[in-house]
């Protein structure tokens, strides 16, 4: 999508759905969920009426977030009492076996989890296969668990747009637990330290760059660090991958309050060492608790992401108000032609911006 762009409606924009059918059916979904329904039955914990609610939260459509920016405006959050867990590590790490086997274990202390799996999207197509209720199908027949799946779309970090969102209406509607998997595509997954109490790196056994990999980027950010896969003939291996990451993770200053990233190993397939890893986590939130960071960080994070969202909304309602979508468009051919540089359009479009408000 353009970034000048602010006319979106992706359901009218596919060729193959007749637009008026469109419009039809986007009217009546709309005027069917009333925002008090919608907050009533978030309430009582309805996974069907959760998935709709994320379901406009990640609409383009300015009807349909309204709904949800208005239900989100209404709950005081600092009351709900929930742990958020944000889950990293590279493709083929074991991510969504992972998440599955201690969800079971958490269930199994009735504990009700969600869990946002963010799926990576073709840069070609803009689709995404969203495959992890199918990778987690254990879990997501579960009761007392919640898997929605969603696309990364453009957005950098390892996370989709919507995602803060989507946490804040699942603990509206009564989960204890909100786990966060990332795409997994590389260092640039910290975006979800960005909304989560805890932030676990999942590590493959004998990825043959443990000491050089550890030096910067989203291994130092972790909180903890788990060697999956110790199974087969990769017991061993994963030993000693966990040694390596144990002898240098001591080489990191500990964060400011004496903490020391903790490294353990599990296997997630045959559901071995889970336990250790949730008292790992459980000790983190008390660590953070005790010396009044976990309430800070929560702060710290509702700023940032008020800070981010206010400039974007600003944007786009700056240039719907003041009429440059055209103009916009226009910069946009001429830097596809070659006829206009980047940097000269953005000066261009700044002193347009500028001459419109100073009138």
């Amino acid at each position: 999508m353009p970034i000048c762009n602010v006319k979106t409606n992706n359901l009218k924009q596919k060729k193959f759905i007749d637009p008026k059918a469109a419009d039809k059916f986007l009217k009546k979904s709309r005027t069917k969920l009333q925002p008090s329904e919608l907050l009533s039955e978030l309430e009582k914990g309805n996974k069907i009426y959760l998935s709709k609610a994320i379901t406009l939260s990640e609409s383009r459509i300015p009807e349909d977030h309204k709904i949800i920016n208005d239900i989100l405006s209404k709950i005081n959050h600092s009351k709900k009492k929930t742990l958020r867990i944000g889950i990293t590590g590279s493709p083929g790490v074991g991510k969504s076996t992972f998440i599955e086997t201690l969800g079971e274990y958490l269930t199994s202390k009735k504990l009700k989890i969600a869990v946002l799996a963010v799926d990576p999207s073709s840069m070609l197509t803009k689709g995404s296969i969203l495959g992890d209720k199918t990778r987690m199908e254990k879990l997501s027949k579960n009761d007392l668990a919640f898997i929605r799946p969603s696309a990364a779309g453009a957005q950098l970090g390892g996370v989709a747009k919507r995602t803060k969102e989507s946490v804040l209406l699942c603990e509206l509607a009564g989960f204890d637990i909100i786990i966060i998997e990332t795409v997994g595509i590389g260092q640039s997954e910290v975006m979800v330290k960005d909304m989560t109490d805890v932030f676990l790196l999942l590590l493959q056994p004998g990825a043959g760059d443990e000491l050089q990999g550890i030096k910067k980027g989203v291994v130092e950010l972790a909180d903890l660090l788990v060697v999956n896969k110790m199974d087969g003939d990769k017991i061993d291996l994963a030993k000693k991958t966990k040694g390596a990451y144990s002898s240098a993770i001591h080489l990191f200053l500990k964060n400011k309050n004496d903490w020391q990233a903790k490294v353990l190993a599990c296997s997630a397939l045959e559901n071995e060492n889970i336990e250790p890893i949730w008292q790992a986590i459980k000790e983190f939130e008390k660590h953070q608790k005790t010396y009044k960071q976990f309430d800070q960080n929560r702060i710290q994070q509702n700023l940032k992401y008020f800070r981010v969202t206010i400039r974007e909304n600003l944007f786009h309602s700056i240039i719907e108000k003041l009429n440059l979508q055209k103009e916009c468009d226009k910069m946009e051919d001429q830097i596809k032609k070659g006829s206009l540089s980047s940097f000269k359009a953005i000066q261009k479009l700044s002193s347009l911006l500028l001459g419109k408000i100073n009138v």
